[in-house]
C-alpha cells in the first residue's frame, strides 16, 4: 500500500515553549544556586551579570551554530577570562561539565506537552518538527525525551543522506547541526531539503520567539524578538511556500512562574493543534 504523503506541518520552539523550565533555570536565585553548586562561582562566575554578559552572550554564536557545543564554548571562554588563573583546565571543564548537566537537566519536555506530541506522533497526515536554536548538546537530550514516551525522532542536520519519514514523522533540527539560527532562511532551507515534505500545504508554527527567556539573556531582547518573529514567518512561508498558521506562545510577567498559567496555555495550544489538524 502506498504511503500518503503529509499534508501539514507543526513546528514547535523548544526552549521557552516546550521546554517551560529551561528559561525558569536563568532565573537569579536558581542562577546563583547553579553556579555555586557547580563550582563555576569559585572560578569568578559567580553572578547573573557576570553569567550572562561575559559567558553567554559572547560565546552564542559559536556555541548555537557549530558542533562545539555549550561545555565546550564555556570552558574556553571562562579560561580565556583568566579570573582564576591558577586553576588548572580540566578543573574548569570538570566545573562547567557539572553545570552544562544541571542546565540540561532542567530543560525536559513538560510532561503536560505528552497527550498531544503522542497524537501527532500517531497522525499519518502531519509532519512534525522541534526547530531550536540550541546548543549542539540539545539535539540527544530533546531526542531522548521524545523517546521516554515512546515517540521516535530523527535528527536533521547539513550534510549526509537526508532521512526517511519515520514512523512518527518526528524531526528535530537544532541551529548547532544545520549551522545557522531560525531566523535565517538557510535554516528552513535546510530543513526542507532534509525532510519530506513536498506534499506540505499548511504549517502551523508555535514559537515564543524568546519572549519567555530570561532577561540577562539577549536572545529575548525585545527588538530582537520582534525582528526574529518576522523573518522566521516570512522565511517559512517563502521556503515551504505554504499556509502558515502562528501559535505565539507567550508567558510574561508573573505568568512565567505561575504553573496554572503555563498549564492553560499548553492546553489551550493543544485545542489549537487538534483544531488545525481536523481541518481539511
Amino acid at each position: 500500500m502506498a504511503t500518503i504523503p503529509p499534508k501539514k506541518m507543526v513546528i514547535f520552539d523548544y526552549s521557552g515553549t516546550l521546554s517551560l523550565e529551561a528559561p525558569c533555570f536563568g532565573q537569579a536565585e536558581n542562577l546563583v544556586r547553579s553556579l555555586a553548586e557547580s563550582g563555576l562561582a569559585s572560578l569568578g562566575i559567580s553572578t547573573p551579570a557576570i553569567f550572562w554578559a561575559d559567558v553567554v552572550n559572547p560565546t552564542w554564536i559559536d556555541g548555537s551554530t557549530t558542533s562545539l557545543g555549550y561545555a565546550r564554548v564555556m570552558a574556553e571562554r571562562i579560561a580565556a577570562l583568566g579570573l582564576a588563573p591558577a586553576v588548572p583546565k580540566r578543573e574548569i571543564e570538570a566545573a562547567v561539565s557539572r553545570f552544562v548537566a544541571a542546565y540540561l537537566a532542567s530543560s525536559r519536555i513538560d510532561p503536560r506537552w505528552r497527550p498531544i506530541l503522542v497524537r501527532l506522533s500517531r497522525h499519518q497526515a502531519v509532519i512534525t518538527v522541534i526547530a531550536t536554536d540550541h546548543y549542539a548538546e540539545a539535539t540527544g537530550k530533546i531526542m531522548g525525551y521524545l523517546d521516554s514516551w515512546g515517540i521516535s525522532s530523527q535528527m536533521v542536520q547539513r550534510g549526509g543522506e537526508a532521512p526517511s519519514l519515520c514512523a512518527s514523522g518526528f524531526f528535530v533540527a537544532c541551529s548547532a547541526d544545520l549551522g545557522v539560527w531560525k531566523a535565517d532562511r538557510r535554516f528552513w532551507e535546510i530543513l526542507r531539503s532534509r525532510i519530506p515534505c513536498a506534499a506540505v500545504s499548511r504549517i502551523l508554527l508555535i514559537d515564543d520567539f524568546g519572549v519567555n527567556e530570561e532577561p540577562g539573556d539577549s536572545y529575548g531582547r525585545q527588538a530582537k524578538v520582534l525582528a526574529r518573529q518576522a523573518e522566521t514567518i516570512a522565511h517559512i512561508k517563502e521556503t515551504f511556500q505554504a499556509e502558515v498558521e502562528v501559535a505565539p506562545f507567550y508567558l510574561t510577567g508573573e505568568d512565567r512562574e505561575n504553573e496554572e498559567a503555563g498549564a492553560g496555555l499548553i492546553a489551550e495550544t493543544a485545542a489549537l493543534i487538534d483544531e488545525f489538524l481536523q481541518r481539511l
